[in-house]
């Protein structure tokens, strides 16, 4: 193999091959310094440590009628989970919070997804983080419509996963370690179902691969888990206080015995806010008229968190 020139090798590297090109609209590197339109050029430095040490955040942001879903929220996560691994953004998070909006807009898409990334940095391939003299900051913006009503009329089925939930100390920081949740998803595709959902040595419920789980019990009780082992999700965590106003809502240990007499089973991501999983294990989750369908929470939360979301969220 011959080593070539730059002007060479840029002719090679833009003739490669760049497959899910045809979902990327727009995207930032503040090492650039401005916003690129062209897939090919959506690169990140092989030494980033993000890339080869997983050490990183990043957020994942929905878009709809050219609104951005709690925006501040997910950044208020990254600035917690920045905190913790003591990495300190190459600008102020007021311009992280406008280069999300200037993206999006680039975007040009009424719908669509974000992806904000946080990294420690290019500078080496080592371990410590004395090797990155600045952090890296890295926008995208996706192609991606909202989902197909028959998901929330059908509802999703889901399983025990063998996958054990995080660390404390990892499961409330949104970093770019993502092989448990990789597992989970190929566990889910194996075994032809939508959700794995994890359970502690002790039975008691964690997460799903990229979602928060609830129930509603046999009392008309919203209960989601203790957050934790689990990454509070923000459209959990909007679930929780607008349901607080129709029902009564605890956070605190969910067994997985306690799905059998649930009235309802619920996963809540930002994507899709809220659906029903209507089968755990092979069988039906509810009663009545509801057992193996969506319940009237799941729906009523659904509507609730898209008028929420619509009308909390940053105009781009």
């Amino acid at each position: 193999m011959q080593a070539v020139d730059s002007d060479a090798y840029l002719k090679a590297l833009l003739s490669a091959p760049r497959p899910g090109a045809d979902r990327v609209l727009a995207f930032y590197d503040h090492r650039v310094g401005c916003i690129g339109t062209d897939p090919r050029l959506l690169l990140l430095p092989l030494d980033d440590h993000i890339c080869h040490r997983g050490d990183g955040l990043f957020e994942s942001i929905c878009c709809r009628e050219r609104k951005i879903f709690a925006l501040d929220e997910h950044l208020a996560r990254m600035r917690d989970g920045a905190h913790a691994l003591d990495i300190t953004p190459p600008c102020s998070w007021e311009e992280v919070r406008r280069l999300i909006l200037d993206v999006a807009r680039a975007s040009g898409r009424d719908h669509g997804d974000l992806r904000v990334f946080l990294s420690r940095g290019p500078g080496g391939f080592g371990i410590s983080p004395e090797e990155c003299p600045q952090a890296g900051l890295y926008i995208v913006a996706l192609a991606a419509k909202p989902p197909r009503e028959s998901v929330y009329h059908q509802g999703l089925t889901a399983f025990s996963s063998a996958i054990p939930p995080k660390q404390e100390y990892l499961a409330r920081i949104k970093n770019t370690n993502y092989l448990p949740n990789v597992f989970m998803a190929a566990e889910a595709r194996r075994k032809g179902m939508d959700v794995a959902v994890s359970f502690d040595e002790n039975g008691f419920m964690g997460e799903a691969a990229i979602a928060n789980l609830g129930i509603v019990d046999a009392r008309g009780r919203l209960r989601s888990p203790e957050m934790q082992r689990i990454l509070p999700g923000t459209t959990l965590l909007a679930a929780l206080d607008l349901a607080a106003e129709r029902m009564p809502v605890l956070q605190g240990p969910i067994h997985k015995e306690d799905i059998a007499t649930a009235r309802e089973m619920l996963l809540f991501t930002s994507a899709t806010l809220c659906v029903a999983i209507t089968h755990f294990d092979g069988r039906p989750v509810g009663r009545g008229e509801y057992r193996g369908r969506p319940g009237p929470t799941a729906l009523w939360l659904r509507d609730a968190l898209l008028a929420h979301m619509l009308a909390r969220g940053a105009a781009y």
